[in-house]
């Protein structure tokens, strides 16, 4: 069924014949189009295990700077964009700094649960790519972070992720974006090094088109070398209903095929997993409600992100456009999920920039069996309560400022724990940013 709703969508976006306008055409320069900001980055995670004993927790202060330069003029615009990464560690969590968790700071020991050690006191990253433009489609070659469904790299702690390899974008139909790309080596947000994260190859292709001004659909599919092949499919839908209300629906799927070497290593169940979300919004002023259902199906649960060095997949920790994806990504086998959050702007009382969002997800279902025990634990369940406040400073100073707190109370049945998927625990998260603009 899914490949043949993936055919379906190809059809419509190869059906499109309305041409951008050209871009490289526009070119005012390699100076004279190029951009370059810090970002300074203060994080703070605590993990409070409830049955496990390496709770985890990690402070730290990252400055993160990016260069962008503009296109020279002519038929082929050439142009260079680069990055450089610093992190401080402020507070290694007295021996809680559990590289697989948090991942601040990577152990010097590795990654395992009962690694002790501390972590390095900072470390620095940087790299560059080359870009090429042709009308509406850029070849780029180095170090980049990726944004596509199936390959998204990892921003959600200190410091981000990159990969380095080659990618085509090409935007010349309009509403259309296909792209295509080839990565060998990852670098991981918690160590030094362009392949510290031991990737071998991944190959993405894919795209995604705009059919009209309220809705969207994405195929993206990718090839992750000894690992896995997978598909995804998309769909967002807004439906205007009034001046200040409207109606989302957003879908996502994902269809993994794992490859059997792989299977053995990890000590997966089996070698397929299906997994997908759809999730209804509705916005009215400054509220929103949201309800979600995701299901998990297959033999094994939803793999994806972390280090191949580490025995991860190796496709980036934010590979997971699912609605039901907090502390917990609700993926395990068989799972399914349902969401009710609820979310606030507090612009419309007086206080701009003040944003909250509650979600309360339960999940069930969960098939608890392991290699070592395959009758498994018994039906699993776990619920969490999801909360977090952000603040952006509007003018002054400090302006663009942002201040996001956030925290998780996860809750999980004695089979979830004894199969070793989950545990209790409550999570705090910390962000204080500031963006500055250099040019």
């Amino acid at each position: 069924m899914l490949k043949t709703r993936i055919s379906l969508i190809a059809l419509g976006l190869m059906a499109a014949t309305q041409a951008s306008a050209n871009d490289q055409a526009e070119a005012k320069g390699f100076i004279e189009d190029s951009s370059a900001s810090v970002l300074l980055r203060n994080g703070f995670i605590n993990r409070d295990k409830k049955h496990d004993t390496n709770d985890q927790r990690e402070w730290g202060q990252a400055f993160i700077g990016k260069f962008s330069s503009g296109y020279t003029q002519g038929t082929v615009g050439v142009g260079v964009d680069a990055f450089g990464l610093y992190a401080v560690r402020l507070d290694g969590g007295k021996g809680h700094n559990g590289g697989a968790g948090i991942d601040f700071f990577k152990p010097a020991d590795g990654d395992s649960p009962t690694n002790q050690q501390n972590s390095p006191h900072n470390l620095a990253r940087g790299g560059a790519a080359v870009k090429f433009r042709v009308s509406n489609t850029v070849l780029k070659y180095g170090d980049q972070m990726p944004e596509l469904p199936v390959l998204q790299y990892d921003d959600g702690r200190l410091l981000p992720e990159s990969y380095t390899g080659t990618m085509i974008t090409s935007k010349e139909i309009k509403g259309l974006e296909l792209n295509a790309a080839r990565f060998t080596q990852e670098a991981r947000k918690s160590a030094e090094g362009r392949d510290s994260g031991g990737l071998k190859s991944i190959n993405v292709l894919g795209g995604s088109y705009k059919f009209t001004d309220n809705l969207t659909a994405s195929v993206y599919g990718s090839d992750v070398e000894d690992v896995l092949k997978k598909y995804y499919l998309g769909v967002n839908y807004v439906y205007p209903i009034s001046g200040d209300q409207s109606l989302t629906l957003d879908f996502n799927g994902y269809k993994s095929d794992i490859d059997k070497e792989y299977v053995t290593a990890a000590e997966l169940n089996g070698d397929s997993n299906t997994i997908w979300s759809l999730a209804a919004t509705y916005a009215f002023g400054p509220h929103s409600i949201t309800l979600a259902h995701q299901r998990s199906t297959g033999d094994t649960g939803y793999q994806y992100g972390f280090y191949q060095n580490a025995g991860g997949v190796g496709d980036g920790g934010s590979t997971i456009y699912l609605a039901n994806s907090y502390w917990s990504d609700f993926n395990a086998e068989d799972e399914r999920s349902w969401q009710l959050g609820y979310g606030l702007d507090f612009g419309a009382f007086g206080v701009p920039g003040l944003t909250y969002k509650l979600a309360y997800v339960v999940g069930d279902n969960i098939n608890t069996r392991t290699v070592d025990d395959p009758q498994g634990f018994g039906e699993g369940k776990e619920r969490e309560i999801f909360n977090q406040f952000k603040y952006v400073v509007q003018d002054g100073p400090a302006k663009d400022l942002s201040i996001k707190l956030r925290s998780s109370f996860l809750r999980t049945s004695t089979s979830v724990r004894e199969s070793g998927y989950n545990d209790d625990g409550n999570e705090v998260r910390v962000f204080v940013e500031y963006p500055i603009s250099i040019l």
